[in-house]
């Protein structure tokens, strides 16, 4: 059409995330702590990019990364219905912190390792790490902020 060929729009529209841009439209809770809200789009994010990964992979990969999702989802969850009113329910809340922590580095982990065989894409497992640094760093931030609290209150 006697028209130049602008590779940086070609580029541009090659690079697009189609799931990421589907959990983007995502409205945050406002009932929900943010690390929560956070964790469920990666859990989101997760399940759409690992539901077109090669049969091969399902029953390694694709298992392992939306059950840790998952599972990290229930620990934040059932921690933040644990009221910090007796030294032994602070020690649960912080085991189910921890506990989420490792399985988001868990996830970390499978993610590369998913990705370095193919079962992933390079550019989702760059936004998996994203979203996955985001969502340890505010769990870490809820659990100093507990500790904060109760430092207060004692």
């Amino acid at each position: 059409n006697n028209q130049k060929f602008d590779k940086k729009k070609v580029k541009e529209n090659e690079e697009k995330d189609m799931e990421l841009e589907r959990i983007e439209k995502i409205p945050f809770n406002a009932n929900d702590l943010m690390v929560i809200t956070v964790v469920k789009k990666l859990a989101t994010y997760i399940i759409a990019v690992t539901e077109k990964s090669p049969k091969k992979f399902r029953g390694v990969f694709v298992n392992r990364m939306q059950n840790y999702c998952l599972d990290t989802l229930e620990c934040l969850l059932e921690a933040n219905f644990i009221r910090m009113d007796a030294v032994e329910k602070k020690t649960k809340r912080e085991e189910l912190q921890k506990e989420a922590i490792v399985k988001l580095k868990l996830l970390g982990y499978v993610s590369m390792v998913a990705e370095n065989s193919g079962c992933i894409l390079k550019k989702q497992y760059k936004q998996i790490s994203i979203q996955l640094s985001e969502a340890i760093n505010l769990t870490v931030a809820w659990k100093k902020s507990d500790d904060e609290r109760w430092k207060k209150r004692s």
